[in-house]
């Protein structure tokens, strides 16, 4: 069995249970930065949906936004952190499909 430091089955357990998180961090996994309205079209949500989420996301340092001071077009993109959470929900899907 695979051993997982504390910090990750926080963030795990943060992130699996809500599909707008796992699904905000997959629209960001190709590194392109983007705008939480383009996020919203590309995940199917609306944009406040996706601005509440990205607050907790940025707080865990799951994601960054690199012009916090922008009042429009706030751009965000993944940190490895999000990387390394996203790697371990997506080995755990793999294995639930077989």
């Amino acid at each position: 069995m695979k051993k997982y430091d504390e910090e990750m089955v926080d963030l795990l357990t943060y992130v699996k249970p809500s599909k707008y998180r796992k699904d905000i961090l997959k629209a960001l996994e190709n590194e392109k930065l983007k705008i939480p309205s383009e996020i919203a079209i590309e995940i199917g949500t609306i944009t406040s949906h996706v601005s509440s989420h990205l607050t907790g996301l940025k707080e865990r340092n799951l994601i960054t936004c690199i012009n916090e001071n922008a009042r429009k077009g706030r751009l965000y993109h993944i940190t490895s952190k999000g990387k390394a959470v996203l790697k371990h929900l997506k080995t755990k899907e793999n294995i639930d499909k077989k």
